[in-house]
């Protein structure tokens, strides 16, 4: 069977970065940015990315296209190289296959309620309300026990009506539509907010930090955890993704792009939240759904034009939780392809169906859901597909793949700085993170 490919690097960088820009930025980051030292806390922060972007990204971008296939086919081409048999690499690929599905369907909850908030901005309904109190008892109820059904359900039918027309005609032009329109959003919402009156005392946090908080081995850690999960690295769709790459494209470029993008849409999300809540005199000390959906609308709900800003903003947040909602599916559908050789259809079809079951069974529950897979299982599954790669491939065939297509060859630092670093740091995020109860 003929696998899709990306029409161009172009639409693969923007595709990769549409799976990475999701919550991580828009619900996460701002909270970090903001809990840990604002300015300060951007030092960790982007020394991590560099790290992670230069070692991690470009090894999973290079081992998908390596091999020419997701987790399955590309642990299964490892460990067979290594006389080990196909059976033992399919085996451990079970555990990125399963924790992509996994946060994809939790995701898909969270996406429906997306979905449900933008609809409620557009008739008003999402943000007539009178205190923070009364946004927190909607969000209660639209996060309740099959609060939401029909919301994500539609979530999904988008996810699939678009993974169902393939690579190029389907990922790929998706996300080039939407990726941009993403960035322009937020960017207009970022110049309305700058603005208002009280919007300065936001900028003011992000440009006097306080340097001293860099001494806190804590901000440290919850930076590097910042970086894993904001690049998407689980070892699952970063890998998927790189496997429909041509073997002329300089994966290198490729991934300092993805890093670079996806760290300004962090930067840009956190310029626009932090700002806002500072006009209406709220201090961001919370992440997670609570931010986005009790309390941004609520301070949406005191500015001038609100109504307009909030339809923007879960505009802007639709597009990247489809696209990121996309990424997510795409490794078990490939992974069925890639076992069972049926065709794309089908192989969408069965995941659509375990996807829509599951999602209700869990809709009360997905923030714990979430967690377990995202703390634990992301870090071992990035963890196993580094091992895979750096030290089962080994030397030669890794600074071979990651320099087909590239204007120079890998530099010597790549290889150890891949098997020892990186492998280092993943582990180092999946012991700590067990350890806090989750550092992203």
């Amino acid at each position: 069977m003929e696998r899709d490919k990306f029409k161009s690097r172009t639409g693969f960088i923007i595709a990769c970065i549409g799976s990475a820009v999701g919550m991580g930025n828009i619900w996460l980051f701002p909270a970090r940015l903001s809990a840990l030292g604002g300015a300060a806390f951007l030092i960790p922060y982007f020394i991590c990315v560099i790290v992670i972007g230069f070692t991690g990204v470009v090894e999973e971008m290079t081992f998908g296209r390596a091999m020419g296939a997701g987790p399955m086919g590309a642990f299964g081409k490892a460990t067979e190289r290594a006389g080990k048999g196909r059976r033992l690499g399919e085996a451990f690929s079970l555990i990125p296959v399963i924790t992509s599905l996994c946060l994809a369907i939790g995701y898909s909850v969270v996406v429906g309620w997306i979905i449900k908030y933008l609809i409620g901005s557009v008739t008003g309904s999402a943000i007539n309300m009178p205190d923070v109190d009364a946004f927190g008892a909607a969000f209660g109820q639209t996060a309740s026990s099959f609060g939401s059904v029909g919301w994500h359900i539609a979530a999904l039918a988008i996810t699939f009506g678009i993974m169902i027309f393939g690579i190029a005609s389907g990922i790929e032009r998706v996300n080039k539509i939407m990726m941009p329109l993403f960035f322009v959003m937020f960017i207009g919402l970022a110049i309305y907010i700058a603005t208002l009156p009280g919007a300065s005392e936001g900028y003011r946090y992000l440009t006097h930090p306080d340097w001293s908080i860099l001494l806190d081995g804590k901000v440290w850690v919850y930076a590097l955890g910042q970086a894993f999960f904001s690049l998407s690295l689980a070892g699952s769709g970063t890998l998927v993704y790189g496997s429909y790459l041509g073997k002329d494209v300089d994966v290198k470029f490729s991934a300092r792009n993805v890093a670079l993008w996806d760290t300004i849409a962090a930067l840009v999300a956190g310029l626009t939240i932090i700002p806002a809540m500072a006009t209406a005199g709220q201090e961001l000390t919370t992440g997670g759904p609570g931010l986005m959906f009790i309390f941004l609308p609520n301070v949406f709900s005191q500015m001038p034009g609100g109504r307009i800003v909030m339809i923007i903003f879960f505009l802007a947040v639709t597009f990247a939780g489809l696209t990121s909602l996309v990424n997510l599916f795409e490794t078990p559908v490939e992974a069925i392809q890639t076992k069972f050789g049926i065709s794309r259809k089908k192989a969408v079809a069965v995941i659509a169906v375990i996807g829509s079951i599951v999602a209700i069974c869990i809709e009360g529950v997905v923030s714990g859901w979430m967690d377990i897979w995202s703390i634990y299982f992301c870090p071992i599954g990035a963890l196993i597909a580094g091992i895979m790669f750096f030290w089962i491939c080994g030397r030669d065939f890794v600074n071979e793949q990651v320099s087909l297509g590239a204007k120079k060859p890998a530099g010597k630092w790549f290889y150890p700085a891949g098997k020892y670093l990186f492998c280092g740091l993943t582990l180092l995020v999946l012991v700590l993170g067990t350890l806090l109860g989750g550092i992203g």
